[in-house]
């Protein structure tokens, strides 16, 4: 698959902003965020953007290696340095001369491999492992990821200072999926496509009540984990396509536990929405009286705000504009509603709602646009 940030969502365009301004120069970059969220696609972005896309790229993750081996992977070693060292070997830092150097989990690293990797950075001089003499300076970006929170473990002690103000000179912080659910259906669109392709399967009909049970899940695995399920699906489709039936048991048991306060999906009636919704569209109320100020004084939850929604969108054919005019705000009120409703993770994804037998693909009249 080509290399690219897939979404639609504002904190995706956020990142996309930020990787623009990252490529423009040649400045270390601490690209942070949990596991699964594409930092490497981050990284790649980067590179690809520069000024050093035509040199090498190479990534190396930091995690699981002992010190020993990550030494000799990152700087190289000399022959009879250790058993099994026949050869010399270049490093990893030699072979991105000139280009980039992607390193991952570096949080992982001991505070002993932290102290190199700092004199590399201040030097651009690297000593193979068994060596006496140091090499030339390297010219070489270093680009590092975490899903750690970096700045505890300098509090306490397990990662350098030093190092940790090094690296962070340009900062990029991938969301987690589940502050951007807007993406879930791009996403999943992109991949059924990319796994049809690759198993020669067609891509399988989706329905909207196994569509909103994908889009409510947390997806703890974020975008790996979404990957992941759109092939299980791909694999395992029926002639009926997708239905609530079909999705996994974690998806489903996470979408109906409740957990209040917890920002867990909370199964409720949707009679709360239906009453606004009727109060707004039928008897003419304006959505900033009938939903919001309930919403701010904690009268409605979340949830009741999504349903209510959902309801608009069914109505308008998954029509943002439309919605607002619905809805009985002025059409000037488009954007402050929009940003209210991704402030507190209310934003639907109208997508759904513009499918015509709840296809992902085939539309010719599909807008990616709200």
């Amino acid at each position: 698959m080509n290399i690219s940030m897939i979404g639609i969502s504002a904190a995706i365009r956020t990142v996309e902003e930020e990787v623009d301004y990252a490529a423009r120069s040649g400045a270390k970059v601490l690209i942070t965020g949990e596991s699964g969220t594409g930092k490497e696609v981050v990284a790649r972005l980067i590179h690809e953007r520069g000024a050093r896309r035509k040199a090498p790229l190479v990534a190396l993750n930091c995690a699981g290696l002992p010190d020993s081996l990550l030494e000799s992977e990152l700087f190289g070693h000399v022959r009879g340095s250790f058993t099994d060292a026949h050869r010399d070997k270049m490093g990893w830092l030699e072979r991105a001369h000139g280009g980039t150097i992607f390193m991952d989990e570096v949080a992982e690293m001991s505070l002993r491999m932290q102290a190199l990797l700092l004199r590399f950075l201040e030097t651009g001089e690297i000593q193979r492992v068994g060596s006496e003499q140091r090499q030339a300076p390297l010219d070489v970006r270093v680009i590092a990821a975490t899903h750690r929170k970096l700045i505890e473990h300098v509090a306490n002690k397990t990662f350098r200072e030093d190092l940790f103000y090094r690296l962070n000179v340009i900062h990029i912080e991938v969301p987690p999926l589940r502050e951007r659910r807007e993406d879930v259906f791009v996403l999943l669109k992109y991949f059924f496509q990319h796994f049809s392709e690759t198993h020669h399967l067609p891509i399988p009909d989706v329905s909207p009540q196994a569509l909103e049970y994908l889009i409510d899940y947390r997806w703890p695995g974020n975008v790996r984990e979404l990957r992941n399920v759109a092939e299980r699906l791909i694999l395992r489709a029926s002639e009926t396509g997708v239905q609530v039936q079909s999705l996994p048991s974690e998806i489903l048991r996470d979408t109906h536990r409740s957990s209040a306060g917890s920002g867990a999906i909370v199964a409720i009636s949707p009679s709360n929405a239906q009453v606004m919704f009727d109060r707004i569209v039928k008897e003419g109320a304006s959505f900033w009286s009938a939903a919001y100020e309930p919403f701010m004084a904690r009268d409605l939850t979340r949830q009741d705000l999504r349903d209510l929604i959902r309801l608009g969108l069914e109505h308008t054919y998954g029509n943002y504009k439309l919605l607002v005019t619905s809805f009985n705000m002025p059409p000037e009120d488009y954007k402050k509603f929009l940003n209210f409703l991704r402030k507190y993770q209310c934003h639907v994804p109208f997508q759904g709602f513009r499918m015509a037998p709840s296809k992902l693909h085939g539309r010719p009249d599909y807008v990616a646009s709200a």
